[in-house]
């Protein structure tokens, strides 16, 4: 199941909200299967200086947010550009198999916002698509905004989804599919 560390960022998540005016901004995700990060960076001095979250998904994926941001806050941007999803699944204590695509969530999350400043920094254009949009699209190919081999799980009650079924066998809701 989830360890101490995932249950108290997931109950008492650190860093959530929103930055006015970031110095950078990341989003990725997939509202079909349900979990959507953005994550806002302000830096100074090359310094994650403040660190913000706002995540819409399951409670692994709050913790992940949560605990990505604690990880990045502080950090060079260098730094924080190598954290890992492995680190963050590790600095969680391990997610269960099926919840280890938010630690990937959340380390890509926090990398767009990075890049987003970087770019910003360099003075290049804004993207024309967001990074939530460009993700889809690397991912559309799979169906569902996830890896070959990987669920899909349900956005309202998180059990597993079959790929094209309109409905939650559990909780009833509709369930929206992306087209091939």
């Amino acid at each position: 199941m989830y360890s101490d560390v995932v249950k108290d960022h997931f109950m008492n998540p650190r860093n959530v909200g929103e930055i006015e005016e970031a110095d950078g901004k990341g989003e990725v995700g997939n509202p079909v299967c349900g979990d959507m990060m953005s994550v806002y960076i302000k830096v100074k001095d090359d310094v994650l200086d403040d660190v913000k979250f706002k995540t819409f998904g399951c409670g692994a994926a709050i913790a992940v947010s949560s605990m990505v941001t604690e990880m990045a806050k502080g950090k060079k941007v260098e730094d924080a550009l190598n954290i890992t999803n492995r680190d963050v699944a590790a600095a969680l204590g391990g997610l269960p198999k099926n919840k280890l695509h938010c630690s990937n969530l959340g380390a890509d999350a926090l990398h767009m916002a990075l890049t987003d400043y970087l770019d910003r920094k360099a003075g290049k254009p804004p993207r024309e698509k967001s990074p939530s949009e460009e993700l889809a699209g690397m991912h559309a190919d799979h169906g569902h905004g996830h890896a070959p081999g990987e669920k899909c799980y349900c956005p309202y009650c998180d059990i597993e989804v079959a790929d094209e079924a309109p409905f939650c066998t559990n909780c009833g809701q509709e369930v929206e599919h992306e087209e091939h």
